[in-house]
């Protein structure tokens, strides 16, 4: 008879990780977008939240050409920005974790 026994206790632990990092991933990117968002009276921000599902949602008349670069204050919008961010942060875990394997 063989018996064979099986450390499984880094692997639950990759896999609990896991379960929370989109979540955390969408929070990162919200904060970004909202702390990059043009302010003069505030509305703008103000109005950007998280929906429940982790979308950004931009929720004034005038989002989609603050989001084109209109402001000076963000040239280049913010869900391009954002976009750039977030791959940098993706691919710093993804380094992360190849460094830990």
């Amino acid at each position: 008879m063989i018996s064979l026994k099986l450390d499984t206790s880094k692997v639950e632990s990759m896999f609990e990780s896991v379960k929370t990092l989109e979540q955390d991933l969408k929070k990162d990117a919200y904060q970004y977008f909202k702390n990059i968002t043009p302010i003069r009276t505030g509305n703008a921000r103000r109005n950007t939240y998280q929906s429940g599902s982790g979308d950004i949602q931009a929720n004034y008349p005038y989002a989609g050409r603050l989001d084109e670069g209109y402001s000076r204050q963000a040239p280049r919008g913010m869900s391009d920005p954002t976009m750039d961010h977030m791959e940098q942060v993706f691919d710093k875990l993804v380094a992360d974790a190849e460094n830990k394997g």
